[in-house]
C-alpha cells in the first residue's frame, strides 16, 4: 500500500487524477477501521490532512459552505444556530475523540447508511462540492447516494465541501443504539421545517440500502400542515396527522435483519423517532411564533 501526501488541493487532485482508486484519508475514523480488519486493503492512500482550507467553513446569507474534514466538534461548536439538525447529529458521533477527527466529508465519502450526519443533510437540503482536475459541481444530496456504501462521485473526483442551506425553523435529529457512546446507529431519524417555503425534509439512516427521505410522509403533512392553516395558526399538529406521517415514515424504510436489529424493530423505530422528532420541532415552531407575535 502506497501512501501519498499531497501539500495543497491542486496536488491532492492531480493525485488523483493518476491514481483513481486512492482512497482519501483525513480523520480515518472509517477507513482505518476497514483496513484494521482487513475489510479493505486499497492499492493507495490519500492522505488529505495537510490541506488546510478542508478544516474551513463560512457562513454565508443563506447557506454554509462546510469544508470536508471539519471536524464534528467544530460544527457542534460553531454551527449549532446555522445547522441545529446537524450539530444535533454530531453529538451522536461515537466518542469525543472521533468527533475530533472525523468530519462530514468521510460520512459521504464512505456513504454508510448508517453514518450519523446523512438524515440531517437530506433534512436540511444540502450540496455536496466535488471537484476533479476537470472542473468543480454541485451533486444535490437526493442524488448523492447511489447505493450500499456507493456514492455519486466519479473515480478522480473528491469532496471538497458541502453546501447546507441555513435553518429557517426548528430542526431535530434522533437515533437508536444499544448504547449511548461508541455504537453504530440501529436506525437514526432527522426533521426540518422549513417555514419560508412552508415544506418539511425528512432523512432516514439505518433502514433502508441507502440513506433515504420519507417522501410521502412529507407529501402527506405538507398537505395536512397546509390545509388546516397549522403554519399560520399555530395550532398543535393533531394525534392523527402525527400518527399518518410517522405510519408512512415507517412505510419509507426498507431495513435488513442484523445483528444491531431486527428490520421489524427498526421500522417502529423510525415511526416513533417520526412522531417524536415532529413534536418537538412542531413545538420549538410554535414556541418562536408567540415570541415574534409578542414581540409585534
Amino acid at each position: 500500500m502506497d501512501f501519498l501526501r499531497p501539500a495543497s488541493w491542486e496536488e491532492a487532485l492531480a493525485a488523483k487524477a493518476e491514481h483513481p482508486a486512492a482512497v482519501p484519508i483525513a480523520g480515518g475514523t472509517d477507513v482505518m477501521v476497514e483496513i484494521n480488519f482487513d475489510h479493505r486493503r486499497p492499492e493507495y492512500l490519500l492522505d488529505l490532512t495537510r490541506i488546510g482550507d478542508l478544516y474551513e467553513w463560512e457562513v454565508g446569507e443563506d447557506s454554509v459552505r462546510l469544508g470536508a474534514s471539519v471536524p464534528y466538534t467544530g460544527i457542534m461548536e460553531n454551527l449549532r444556530a446555522e445547522l441545529p439538525g446537524l450539530a444535533l447529529a454530531s453529538h451522536t458521533v461515537a466518542s469525543p475523540q472521533i468527533r475530533n477527527r472525523g468530519g462530514v466529508g468521510g460520512n459521504l465519502g464512505t456513504a454508510s447508511p448508517a453514518g450519523d450526519a446523512h438524515p440531517a443533510l437530506l433534512a436540511a437540503g444540502a450540496e455536496v462540492e466535488a471537484q476533479s482536475v476537470r472542473g468543480t459541481r454541485l451533486i444535490p444530496i437526493d442524488d448523492f447516494y447511489t447505493g450500499v456504501k456507493r456514492n455519486a462521485l466519479a473515480p478522480d473526483e473528491l469532496i471538497r465541501a458541502v453546501h447546507i442551506k441555513k435553518a429557517d425553523g426548528p430542526q431535530q435529529f434522533s437515533k437508536v443504539g444499544t448504547r449511548n457512546a461508541m455504537v453504530i446507529a440501529v436506525c437514526a431519524f432527522g426533521l426540518a421545517l422549513h417555514p419560508a417555503t412552508r415544506t418539511v425534509r425528512t432523512g432516514i439512516g439505518s433502514a433502508a440500502p441507502t440513506p433515504v427521505r420519507a417522501r410521502t410522509a412529507e407529501e402527506f403533512l405538507n398537505a395536512a400542515l397546509e390545509d388546516g392553516g397549522f403554519w399560520d395558526n399555530g395550532k398543535i399538529i393533531t394525534p392523527s396527522v402525527a400518527k399518518q406521517f410517522a405510519d408512512l415514515c415507517a412505510a419509507a424504510c426498507n431495513p435488513i435483519d442484523d445483528v444491531r436489529g431486527t428490520a421489524s424493530y427498526r421500522r417502529h423505530a423510525v415511526g416513533v423517532m417520526a412522531r417524536r422528532t415532529l413534536t418537538w420541532t412542531w413545538e420549538s415552531y410554535r414556541g418562536s411564533r408567540r415570541i415574534t407575535e409578542g414581540a409585534a
